[in-house]
């Protein structure tokens, strides 16, 4: 009982320290991207928080169609998917194009924007 106690606990830590931006958890296996959420708030004017993973668009969209408040957008696809709500649009892509370089990254980039 004791260890079924320890272990209960120890989950709710665990998801009380997910990282959240704008009330959306923040996949666990991204890494931020400062650079391109800097980009994105520079030319774009948008309050966004930008990440990045080597997992597929698809396993990312099954993490985020599990958390609650937030609405698929129609037309995902393997190469990405988008959501609304909690006052953000998520969206996750790859491949995608580095706007200041012009590069093609083939990794997955999460995007978590604030509307207005």
């Amino acid at each position: 009982m004791k260890r079924l106690i320890v272990a209960a606990l120890a989950l709710c830590a665990a998801q009380a320290l997910a990282e959240q931006k704008h009330g959306i958890e923040i996949y666990p296996a991204a890494k931020a991207d400062a650079a391109t959420a800097k980009m994105i708030k520079d030319t774009m004017k948008m309050d966004a928080d930008t990440y990045r993973t080597t997992d597929s668009v698809a396993k990312v969209t099954e993490f985020y169609r599990k958390q609650g408040g937030l609405k698929e957008n129609p037309g995902s696809d393997n190469k990405g998917s988008s959501f609304m709500g909690k006052g953000t649009m998520l969206t996750v892509q790859n491949p995608w194009a580095d706007m200041q370089t012009g590069k093609m990254n083939n990794d997955t980039l999460i995007s978590i924007v604030k509307q207005k």
